[in-house]
């Protein structure tokens, strides 16, 4: 499908938040797609992501959450960029994600080629613990939240009430995509989430793929393994089409 893609900005908070939009060239309306970042910014990785979105027939959006405090980054996937996204990731606080996401679906809605009630997100790494926290926080109608990190922690970003804990707050279905080797992620919290799941009778999905550390879906990383992304992709799909195409 041709796409079309271009810089906008999202009003948040009386002030405003970068995203990169990707969507179907023509016609219309379509469900949309929230698509967050890791903690590298919306590089080219996660631009190429929107962009696979968006030729599957949805309007997606990929905003700039580091806005606050280094909006526009685009980081290497190496020592230094770990080490500066880790800076911003750190400054992170929950009601501020949760602002951010509301006013991205606002954006969303506010648009004549976006299906109002058919929204999902996905997300990488905090972009993955972003997608969790929007399905708990919003009604998205579904989640695929790749290797989130610190869901299952005894806190949320900043402190606070955990993400984990927030769990029975989620309305759509939500898949959870995971590694066995994640240094990041042990496979006892990935077992908590799954429980918690179970617990509040979520709709979901887990899907753990086996020596996968962290990353593995993005090429651009040392961890990436082609298998477990072709399968993952493959799920997201059949995720998304189920849940907000119909």
């Amino acid at each position: 499908m041709e796409i079309t893609s271009e810089s906008v900005t999202i009003p948040v908070e009386g002030s405003s938040m970068a995203g990169y939009l990707a969507r179907p060239a023509e016609g219309g309306p379509f469900p949309a797609v929230i698509v967050y970042m890791e903690i590298f910014g919306v590089n080219f990785h996660i631009r190429e992501v929107t962009e696979r979105v968006a030729a599957e027939g949805y309007v997606a959006i990929a905003p700039d959450y580091f806005h606050r405090t280094g909006p526009g980054i685009e980081l290497a996937y190496d020592d230094a960029g770990m080490a500066e996204g880790f800076k911003h990731l750190n400054q992170l606080q929950a009601d501020q994600m949760i602002s951010d996401a509301r006013a991205t679906l606002a954006w969303l809605r506010a648009r004549d080629d976006v299906r109002g009630d058919r929204i999902g997100a996905m997300g990488f790494c905090i972009g993955g613990h972003m997608t969790y926290l929007t399905a708990c926080a919003t009604d998205v109608a579904a989640a695929a939240s790749f290797y989130g990190g610190g869901i299952a922690g005894d806190a949320g970003p900043g402190g606070g009430e955990s993400t984990l804990g927030r769990t029975g707050k989620i309305r759509g279905k939500i898949l959870c995509l995971f590694g066995d080797a994640d240094p990041f992620i042990p496979m006892d919290q990935i077992e908590a989430i799954k429980r918690k799941l179970n617990e509040e009778d979520v709709r979901h999905e887990v899907a753990i793929y086996k020596g996968a550390g962290h990353g593995w879906f993005c090429d651009q990383r040392p961890d990436h393994r082609e298998e477990a992304a072709a399968d993952a992709w493959e799920k997201v799909k059949a995720l998304f089409a189920a849940e907000l195409a119909g």
